[in-house]
């Protein structure tokens, strides 16, 4: 059946009822209401903004973006960005997905936490990025109406979200604190464990294995 949120219909499709049954038997509610969020979000944003979206890349990218958090998809070696855009390019090649489609959702996932870049490239890239900035930063909140929200909040509730997520990505991050440099997600190793230290990009460049 079609489901519809704040004007937003989710593709009643057999990609997105697998795409949707995999998140939800991997994720807890925190993670799955959050990436269906995102994609709502996103796509409210992007029509706003004029630009033309696939629902169905949109709705992978919106709900597998946090996959690489979770115990089943998460690896200890590498971001947890690269778990979740991994397993959206396998699903979507898998079903019959070409392979620019599923490379620009890898990298909408890629890059969901790398600031600005996301927004210069494809729509499918960009949406990822705009539905998490609004959701858990809250960035631009006000070119959603409070209708619209309320709708997509009643939806997919958010109890003592802020805290929950910080909670979801220190989980999903603390055995492989190294894959956080370079990005903000090391503030949220320092704020859970007072014993963590940052590596730092001055210090790299400078004891580096170059000779002076």
């Amino acid at each position: 059946m079609t489901e519809t949120i704040a004007g937003i219909t989710v593709p009643d499709t057999r990609l997105v009822r697998e795409a949707t049954a995999l998140v939800r038997r991997s994720a807890d509610d925190t993670l799955f209401h959050h990436s269906r969020r995102v994609f709502l979000w996103g796509m409210l944003k992007t029509a706003a903004l004029g630009r033309e979206v696939d629902p169905e890349l949109a709705y992978v990218g919106g709900l597998f973006h946090d996959l690489g958090l979770t115990a089943e998809h998460r690896t200890k070696d590498r971001r947890f960005e690269l778990d979740g855009a991994e397993a959206a390019y396998g699903f979507l090649r898998d079903h019959g997905r070409g392979e620019e489609e599923a490379r620009n959702v890898w990298l909408a996932i890629a890059l969901h936490t790398t600031p600005e870049v996301p927004l210069h490239l494809a729509p499918e890239v960009a949406v990822v990025t705009l539905g998490v900035e609004t959701d858990v930063l809250g960035l631009e909140l006000d070119r959603i109406t409070p209708e619209q929200r309320a709708e997509v909040v009643a939806a997919h509730p958010r109890p003592d979200f802020k805290n929950r997520i910080l909670q979801a990505f220190y989980d999903g991050m603390a055995d492989r604190p190294d894959t956080t440099f370079g990005t903000m997600n090391d503030d949220v190793l320092a704020h859970f464990d007072p014993d963590f230290q940052r590596k730092d990009f001055v210090t790299v460049i400078r004891t580096n294995a170059w000779p002076e």
